[in-house]
């Protein structure tokens, strides 16, 4: 057995500081790929309309994404995820691959930003999707959109929001929005809030997001609400993720069939990412979309 070197010892740890620096490096890179506010270059024949005003606040913004000629269009309304305090409407993570899968189909896509914790909590957040919704419904027949075919979708703490502006129908009427086609909530944990704030060993961003009051975590949990008076809801969840698909069956089993689970072997980042490249999760959520808007 050879003895212990220490220039061997110091040439090893400098390759491991080495390879941890790299991979700190991509996951950042992942990070503001996925949350950033760059966006890629727009497929041709793609006008966008950005920072659309659905309120008098600055965060309260949306941009439209136009395909040509568009007549009676269905509308997809996206919500960014963050953990309730970052992230943003125009990452490409949130909307490289759909916009260049559903425009050429001749669909609107709507990305949606809100206002953020601390400065404004789910709730708060909730209705600002909410007042969003009603503003493209007033403002679809501008776009050559049918108000009626709007589809509802977000991804992690946006899948929360629009689940909880879903199942909770006052907060949609508030603010004026008329009946829409359905939602798709990707790979939300955030059904049931009470179940996970009660768990002793739950995320901390949670606590940041829905501070230490039982009873606002209860208004803020979309299973609450759960009901057949709910419009269709098609649940994405990682199998991947320990709560993720468990929450989502909760959340279903409490529809009266109004909601339909879609486990996928994908992680959280790629739920989103992903959606409309060509594969079969994109076309299992194109079936929804289209026995949705058909009606």
């Amino acid at each position: 057995m050879t003895g212990f070197s220490f220039s061997r010892y110091l040439a090893t740890a400098r390759v491991l500081w080495g390879l941890a620096l790299f991979t700190a490096a991509m996951a950042a890179s992942a990070h503001a790929q996925q949350f950033g506010r760059q966006v890629g270059t727009l497929a041709k024949g793609v006008s966008v309309e950005r920072d659309v005003a659905y309120g008098s606040m600055a965060e309260q913004r949306m941009d439209v994404y136009l395909p040509q000629n568009a007549q009676r269009s269905p509308i997809i309304v996206m919500v960014h995820g963050g953990a309730w305090a970052f992230g943003s409407k125009s990452a490409p993570g949130v909307v490289d691959n759909k916009v260049s899968h559903w425009l050429p189909k001749g669909f609107i896509f709507v990305s949606v930003e809100t206002r953020l914790a601390p400065a404004a909590d789910p709730i708060e957040q909730a209705t600002d999707v909410a007042a969003a919704m009603a503003m493209v419904q007033r403002r679809a027949a501008s776009w050559g959109g049918d108000p009626s075919k709007m589809v509802l979708m977000g991804h992690s703490a946006g899948a929360h929001l629009v689940a909880l502006v879903s199942a909770n129908r006052s907060i949609a009427q508030k603010a004026g929005v008329k009946p829409w086609a359905g939602t798709i909530a990707l790979d939300s944990a955030a059904y049931d809030v009470s179940s996970i704030m009660e768990r002793p060993n739950h995320p901390r961003f949670y606590d940041q997001a829905f501070g230490s009051d039982p009873r606002f975590w209860k208004i803020a949990s979309p299973t609450l609400y759960a009901g057949s008076n709910i419009p269709r809801m098609l649940l994405v969840c990682s199998s991947l993720r320990s709560d993720s698909c468990p929450q989502a069956n909760a959340f279903a089993r409490k529809s009266g069939g109004q909601a339909r689970v879609l486990p996928l072997s994908l992680r959280h980042m790629a739920i989103n990412r992903t959606l409309g490249l060509e594969s079969g999760y994109t076309h299992q959520v194109d079936a929804f979309i289209n026995s949705i808007v058909a009606r």
